[in-house]
């Protein structure tokens, strides 16, 4: 799979812009704030409806216009496609593939599938639990439909049992009507927590060797999956803590509060890694990541790497760089002095200042 072009009109600080990429490596270079993460970020947001920034839709639109629109052309095993994306102000997003309207975020996730690695990433390993959860349905649903579709559920069912919680407490004959909101909530909460305990099995498998290989052997590292409630007892610890969740007007207990721990030689990297360890632990996620989605889907993802490689000591860039042989890379950097050696080849360079873009 690769991308060939990418064409915005009115998103971010680009009035008008359109990039061809090359099949290999493609380096977007120039000084900080011009736009090289916004082209990395309209990708991102045409394969996974969502902001690697964490950024709102509407703050997505160049300031004083109405709408923003990208489309991207690319290439994978079913031919030529393309996705129109319209982020609108005062309305819903529309999604088209190949001219044809989708409606369901789960119809249109991951159909062109991207790896973004940015500074940004280190949080996976450093922040709370909510980012750790993010990297997992964001990775999860990239290969699976299914599971997206589940989460979905999950989350709408989570939603109204909290407003019921908050009509409870108000008006406690309500609270018979519980059960209907706890069944769904655990049929679509096992759904997610048996896939994500899955999904987790194979990170582990694929990312033992890489993370060795980046520590020089030195590392043993390890995925330790924290359901906040599993499948065998999910509906009890509902009911056991349904006062509590009623005097709190919020569902306490589920997948929604799960979490995982990384560790590295036996201890957790976020309370006692090193930067380095740190880095060391996030990158290996995306190389692994990079390998599951080739392995489940039979497609190579493009990889867009944001201002990475300056964060990476030597034996850090030359196993990413390894990585990257064979897969079409997007890149950013501030000068492209320190790129230019023997072990990168860079095919295509685009000058990037103030929303223009000059090859």
């Amino acid at each position: 799979m690769w991308v060939d072009t990418v064409k915005l009109k009115d998103f971010r600080n680009y009035k008008e812009c359109s990039l061809t990429f090359d099949e290999n490596v493609t380096f977007l270079y120039g000084e900080n704030g011009q736009g090289k993460t916004n082209i990395l970020e309209a990708l991102y947001l045409c394969s996974t409806t969502k902001s690697h920034r964490g950024a709102k839709e509407k703050d997505l639109i160049r300031f004083g216009c109405e709408e923003a629109h990208i489309k991207t052309e690319f290439i994978k095993n079913t031919g030529r496609h393309y996705i129109d994306y319209h982020v609108r102000k005062n309305d819903k997003r529309g999604v088209a593939i190949d001219g044809m309207p989708v409606k369901k975020a789960s119809d249109f996730y991951g159909f062109l599938k991207a790896v973004m690695f940015s500074p940004e990433d280190l949080m996976i390993v450093k922040s709370g639990p909510a980012e750790r959860r993010k990297y997992l349905d964001r990775e999860i649903s990239q290969t699976s439909g299914y599971y997206m579709k589940a989460l979905s559920n999950y989350n709408h069912v989570l939603l109204q049992r909290n407003k019921l919680l908050k009509d409870i407490y108000n008006d406690s004959s309500l609270k018979t009507t519980l059960d209907v909101w706890d069944d769904q909530l655990v049929f679509y909460g096992e759904l997610v927590i048996n896939q994500r305990r899955e999904f987790i099995k194979t990170l582990q498998e694929i990312l033992k060797p890489v993370h060795k290989t980046i520590s020089g052997g030195k590392e043993d590292i390890r995925i330790v999956y924290q359901p906040n409630a599993g499948v065998d007892y999910f509906r009890d610890i509902l009911r056991k803590n349904r006062e509590r969740d009623i005097i709190n007007a919020s569902t306490t207990s589920g997948p929604h509060r799960d979490d995982f721990s990384i560790m590295i030689n036996g201890y957790d990297c976020r309370s006692f890694g090193s930067q380095g360890q740190i880095r060391s632990a996030a990158l290996s996620l995306k190389m692994a990541e990079i390998r599951i989605l080739k392995n489940v889907t039979h497609e190579t993802p493009v990889l867009l790497l944001d201002d990475v490689l300056s964060e990476l000591d030597g034996i850090r860039q030359e196993c990413l760089l390894s990585e990257i042989k064979g897969v079409q890379t997007i890149m950013t950097g501030a000068g492209i002095d320190e790129y230019i050696r023997d072990n990168i080849r860079i095919d295509k360079v685009y000058y990037i200042k103030d929303g223009t873009a000059a090859c």
